[in-house]
């Protein structure tokens, strides 16, 4: 195997213009706690206390693996994910 060769200028680079819908997650809870895909829901609770918990799929849960100070973000075509705090909040502003 030939190593990889060195790069030779910087990657492009690119910022962000999107808006999304976002809200840092203060709690996550396993109902039951001892879940199984087919059995279980997961609750997410906001930071923010004038938002209510909402449920999220098992397939979101396993994909993302959303933590207590990240943030679950949605995205005008539907998808939804995970992005860690740091990162969401260089990023972007509140409107």
């Amino acid at each position: 195997m030939t190593p990889a060769k060195p790069a030779k200028r910087e990657l492009p680079r690119y910022r962000c213009h999107k808006e999304v819908w976002a809200l840092k997650i203060a709690k996550i809870e396993l109902i039951p706690p001892g879940m199984t895909e087919t059995h279980s829901k997961v609750l997410i609770s906001p930071e923010d206390e004038d938002y209510a918990p909402f449920e999220v799929s098992w397939t979101y849960y396993n994909k993302h693996k959303p933590e207590v100070g990240t943030y679950w973000v949605k995205y005008a075509d539907g998808y939804e994910s995970v992005s860690p705090s740091d990162a969401f909040e260089e990023g972007y502003t509140r409107i």
